[in-house]
């Protein structure tokens, strides 16, 4: 076995040295040989058949013993790493120090290098975490609500004369110009006043206007060539159209659902207000038990882990140093964003070690359905992609840190303002996600076998 030593230069980087002996190194030599002979041509010889001495007359044995460590430097540092028990964040320059006599055989192969490494913790104790959310109600209204959005989805637009108003679907006209310059322009756009997904200001200049009207605004461009400027935008309404919503009664029902009653659909409807509340109650305990998680433990970050995602973000986005996007605010931003998750993933990978918690294929499955929807991808064709990305590992231990999550989640006490104790069991394992997941993961496996 290989010897190495750890000298701590920070809590998170260290130089590891690690020491071969010449007996560790000699197979390497062997191979050295063995590569040599089948490259180099003597008289007499065979290609491959070429004896030690002839390669040490030819070529040297200072030549061999250099390519013998070439060829096994890394299997050396990868056993220097496990020796020291070490886990890197980065790959370091190794500096070779010392090589065995290539007369002798005697000494050793040492060499070293400067590396990022995994921080060390203590947890904290993590069980018991106390919380509180706020406290909620399933009402008639959110069940109303529920309703009306059904509805709002089989409804009908139907043109009305009168001026536009919060919520209604206008068709517009639009004309950006800077320096009244017209740089862009565009014509039959449909839009829901009030939505917020168009220009800021567009909202406030549309409200009131009636078919044929006009109003302009300024505000600042998004996308396109003059991304990011400040534009005078003229906008002209040419239609308005509102929302016409079916009759909530049993045809409906039976048109928009499984069930036969406009009874039971509001019944069913009512169930599943309740588990929405279920659901947002116990995503902000999980997230506040992650945050009192963290404020119990100290973990550094390495600064190369830290500028490694900073380079890697802006070059994804396609932005260069000193682009308008590359603010020092927006690396700021960024810089606190990857040291949090960095800490995040450390505390709960530990967690994670501590309660044993394991991720079977059925589970990967779930998640990989799960996130290609968002993307709107076959789940077959995502893990498709995220195998040849080699993101496969990556992903296995984001599943294992939300169950190390939930299993924190488990533990803690949660109350709601009202100073009543909160179950979230069918949140950290609800019954119905489960069958629904099960269903995914069987359809899943059953194409990814085709």
């Amino acid at each position: 076995m290989v010897k190495s030593t750890v000298e701590e230069l920070n809590p998170t980087r260290v130089k590891l040295t690690v020491e071969v002996s010449a007996e560790e190194l000699e197979p390497k030599i062997k191979d050295a040989y063995k590569s040599i002979a089948a490259q180099v041509q003597v008289p007499g010889f065979r290609k491959g058949k070429v004896p030690a001495p002839i390669i040490d007359q030819r070529v040297g044995r200072e030549y061999v013993v250099q390519q013998a460590i070439n060829d096994g430097l890394q299997e050396f540092y990868q056993a220097g790493l496990a020796d020291a028990e070490l886990t890197p964040l980065s790959r370091p320059e190794v500096e070779v120090e010392e090589i065995p006599d290539v007369k002798t055989n005697e000494g050793v192969l040492k060499f070293s290098g400067e590396l990022d490494i995994q921080p060390k913790i203590e947890l904290p104790d993590y069980k018991g975490l106390e919380v509180e959310v706020e406290a909620r109600e399933v009402d008639d209204e959110a069940a109303q609500k529920q309703l009306d959005e059904l509805r709002s989805r089989f409804g009908t637009l139907k043109d009305v004369e009168r001026p536009a108003a919060t919520d209604d679907f206008v068709t517009i006209d639009l004309s950006a110009t800077i320096d009244d310059e017209e740089v862009d322009s565009a014509t039959g756009l449909s839009y829901q006043v009030g939505a917020g997904t168009m220009l800021e200001g567009i909202d406030e200049a549309l409200e009131g206007l009636s078919a044929g009207e006009d109003a302009t605004f300024t505000t600042t461009l998004k996308g396109g060539e003059h991304s990011g400027e400040e534009a005078t935008v003229k906008v002209t309404l040419t239609a308005v159209k509102e929302r016409e919503l079916p009759e909530a009664d049993d045809e409906f029902a039976q048109m928009a659902s499984e069930f036969d009653t406009i009874d039971e659909l509001k019944e069913d409807l009512k169930k599943k207000a309740e588990e929405n509340l279920v659901t947002e109650q116990g995503v902000e305990a999980r997230d506040k038990v992650l945050a009192k998680l963290m404020e119990l433990v100290e973990v550094p970050v390495p600064e190369s882990v830290v500028e490694s995602q900073i380079e890697q973000h802006f070059n994804a986005q396609g932005h260069s140093a000193g682009d308008e996007h590359d603010t020092e605010e927006h690396r700021s931003e960024i810089r606190e964003q990857t040291e949090e998750a960095f800490r995040n993933e450390i505390v709960l990978d530990k967690i994670a070690e501590a309660e044993e918690v394991n991720v079977d294929q059925s589970e990967l499955i779930e998640y990989i359905v799960s996130t290609a929807s968002q993307y709107g991808m076959e789940p077959n064709q995502f893990a498709q992609m995220l195998d040849q990305a080699g993101q496969v590992p990556m992903i296995f231990g984001e599943v294992r840190r939300r169950k190390a999550l939930a299993k924190v989640l488990e533990y803690a006490k949660v109350t709601d303002s009202n100073g009543a104790e909160i179950d979230l069991s069918d949140f950290v394992t609800p019954a119905s996600a489960e069958d629904e997941a099960e269903e995914q993961v069987e359809a899943a496996e059953t194409e990814t076998e085709k």
